[in-house]
């Protein structure tokens, strides 16, 4: 089974070691009822540390799709057809969120539940320099762990199996360099004797080059023995621009290495962001902007943030006319399940900006306009704003502009009910 490494930031280092097997996908069925099989997702999750359920259950939210996995037959299906590659991009963004450590990037993390009727929280401990990352209690995912949180004795499995398959890649390393200490010996010397190894070291000690400790690290029965400690291998630092990233990060205290994280994320974030104005100042129909989201390969709530970026890029007292105006682009973009609540994320952030505070204050008027244009609907709303306080987020001001609209929605749905 091929293999590569966790995380797209390590893909190119040959000598990391955590590595997953690569998906392998299949499309079955036709018409209404096509659908994607990811064949090894089991695999992939054992590899991650991670319940098959949770990847499964990502793709479909953040795919506005359907999806199931069968626990018995550990079966992973995603409802439409969906390319490898896409699949493949929407689990590098699970790893990030959901798998490596906040603060050095390590994807040997441990979930961390705290439900309590006051806080409900998803933590990532890192085994490696023990910091705790805080998962986005907005995302779908998240409610999904902490209704259905992993098995302890599960767990304990997944991380013997890790370990043992950990202990068999060093048993492999070990014979790679048995064998290249064998070859090493049987390469011709080009007439010149090599000293032996008792000679070398009786003259080290004379010397006082090696110490005691180093002397008598192993014991060795024959001359075979000692020869092979002979080997002539020169250790080298590895100089690539890849290697040195990675050593500048282990130096970093965990509060900066988050810092440069969130830097370098939004650096993403720009360039999605240019890409998304580029392409509506081409003036192209409004049938093509659905095909041309769905051909980037970033998650869909990045795909709309960017979107919601792109349009109202430094407006701000003008906020709801300029929402009304453009109102044709949002209708366009939600037209995919879930997307509606993608959209009212990306409202939520976008206000909660700190430099987007006159925008926030007509938040609730925006709302209205797109509740009433049946953009958005009452129960995705009322499920937005549900979250909101109770998530990371929940002393934004956003939640205190946009109170007065939920309030009216409820009591409009419940004098509803009472005719019913």
């Amino acid at each position: 089974m091929a293999l590569e490494n966790i995380g797209a930031s390590n893909r190119n280092d040959e000598f990391y070691r955590y590595k997953m097997p690569m998906m392998v996908t299949k499309t079955e069925g036709k018409g209404n009822g096509i659908k994607t099989n990811i064949v090894n997702n089991v695999d992939i999750a054992k590899a991650l540390g991670r319940p098959a359920s949770y990847t499964t259950k990502y793709f479909g939210c953040q795919l506005g799709a359907q999806s199931k996995f069968d626990e018995k037959t550990g079966t992973s299906i995603v409802n439409g057809s969906h390319s490898t590659p896409k699949l493949t991009s929407l689990l590098e963004a699970f790893i990030k969120r959901y798998v490596q450590c906040y603060g050095c990037g390590n994807p040997e993390t441990e979930i961390i539940i705290i439900n309590t009727t006051k806080i409900q929280m998803v933590n990532l401990k890192c085994a490696a320099c023990g910091y705790i990352s805080e998962c986005d209690i907005m995302d779908k995912l998240t409610t999904f762990i902490l209704k259905n949180p992993p098995d302890a004795k599960k767990e304990a499995k997944d991380k013997k199996a890790m370990r043992r398959a950990e202990k068999e890649r060093l048993k492999e390393g070990e014979a790679a360099d048995e064998a290249h200490k064998k070859l090493k010996k049987k390469a011709p010397s080009n007439g010149k004797e090599q000293p032996s190894s008792k000679a070398y070291k009786n003259h080290a000690s004379d010397e006082n080059i090696i110490p005691k400790h180093l002397e008598n690290a192993h014991e060795v029965d024959d001359d075979d023995d000692d020869d092979d400690d002979d080997d002539g291998i020169q250790w080298q630092t590895n100089t690539s621009r890849e290697a040195a990233e990675k050593r500048m990060k282990e130096q970093l205290s965990a509060a900066t290495a988050e810092m440069v994280m969130l830097s370098v994320k939004k650096e993403e974030e720009k360039s999605l962001v240019q890409e998304m104005k580029e392409y509506l100042k081409k003036g192209l129909p409004l049938s093509q902007l659905k095909t041309f989201i769905s051909s980037l390969s970033e998650p869909p709530q990045d795909v709309i943030d960017a979107l919601f970026n792109a349009l109202f890029d430094g407006v701000g007292k003008e906020f709801l006319k300029q929402v009304m105006k453009k109102k044709k682009y949002l209708v366009a973009a939600t037209q995919e399940e879930g997307s509606q609540m993608h959209l009212l994320n990306s409202i939520g952030s976008f206000c909660g900006k700190s430099g987007n505070k006159e925008a926030a204050k007509e938040v609730a008027q925006v709302l209205m306009a797109l509740y009433d244009e049946d953009i958005v609907e009452e129960e995705f709303v009322l499920e937005w704003y549900q979250r909101g306080p109770s998530g990371v987020d929940k002393s934004s001001h956003v939640w205190k502009n946009v109170k007065p609209f939920v309030v009216w929605l409820q009591s409009v749905e419940f004098e509803s009910e009472e005719e019913d």
